[in-house]
């Protein structure tokens, strides 16, 4: 069976933990190679050698997506070691740091909005503004952002969290329009609530094991659920596919 991303190269942003390691994982198993940009270095580290033991070549990078000089030496260094860039992965954001016990709208540290804005929304800009130029040289590529199921939902509580997932949409809409003419798509995943911490609370995994319960899929949603419709995404198969939600929920909200 061929591998639906042989050669391609691949940068995954939080590709360091949860999802996003996953994201990685699949990646390689699918024949890519594969930039790890966290600004967890060491973490990525780990990961790119997960993905060598599978026989794949990998590139661990520090990066910060809120900073644009941090992004546009993620975009030169991936050109260094492999010469493109076939798709980006903007999944890096602040989510698990928030904390569980959430607040109204009206107590959310002005700090912790404007750096959730930062990071969840510049952040992706500043991504898709590194990569693009390459991508435009190529005639070709893929950028695929990540949403949330809390931005269908209007979930309250984490009101700054689910505007910025909200503005990612808008985002990734806006550049399907402009991008289109360069080859270049760009299309949105979004999750669910799902068990992607390593070493999961008890309270996390009663929210999560709740959430569930609306699901038409009335289970815990993993990690492996989502690098199926990723790995579709940023083949080939998905050529003709822009300004899209690909909704990975289990059947929780249907669009």
């Amino acid at each position: 069976m061929a591998l639906r991303l042989e050669d391609k190269v691949c940068i995954v942003t939080g590709g360091a933990h949860g999802i996003g390691r996953a994201y990685c994982l699949r990646f390689a198993e699918e024949g890519a190679r594969v930039v790890v940009a966290d600004i967890d270095h060491t973490a990525a580290q780990q990961v790119a050698h997960e993905i060598e033991a599978l026989g794949r070549e990998a590139l661990a990078l520090p990066v910060d997506v809120a900073d644009g000089k941090s992004c546009e030496a993620m975009a030169a260094a991936t050109i260094e070691r492999f010469g493109r860039i076939d798709v980006l992965v903007t999944n890096a954001a602040i989510f698990a740091t928030i904390p569980i016990s959430r607040v109204a709208f009206d107590q959310i540290d002005e700090g912790e909005w404007d750096r959730v804005m930062t990071v969840n929304v510049k952040g992706v800009w500043l991504c898709c503004k590194a990569v693009v130029p390459y991508m435009r040289q190529q005639g070709k590529g893929k950028i695929i952002n990540i949403g949330s199921g809390t931005m269908f939902t209007g979930t309250p509580t984490r009101n700054h969290y689910v505007a910025s997932k909200g503005a990612v949409l808008a985002l990734t809409r806006s550049l399907a329009r402009e991008l289109g003419p360069d080859g270049i798509t760009v299309n949105i995943l979004c999750p669910g609530s799902t068990l992607s911490e390593a070493e999961p609370t008890e309270a996390i995994l009663k929210m999560r094991e709740s959430d569930a319960r609306g699901r038409s899929i009335p289970r815990v949603e993993l990690p492996s659920d989502l690098v199926g419709p990723m790995a579709f995404l940023a083949s080939d198969d998905s050529d003709f596919m822009t300004g899209q939600i690909v909704n990975v929920d289990g059947g929780q909200n249907m669009r």
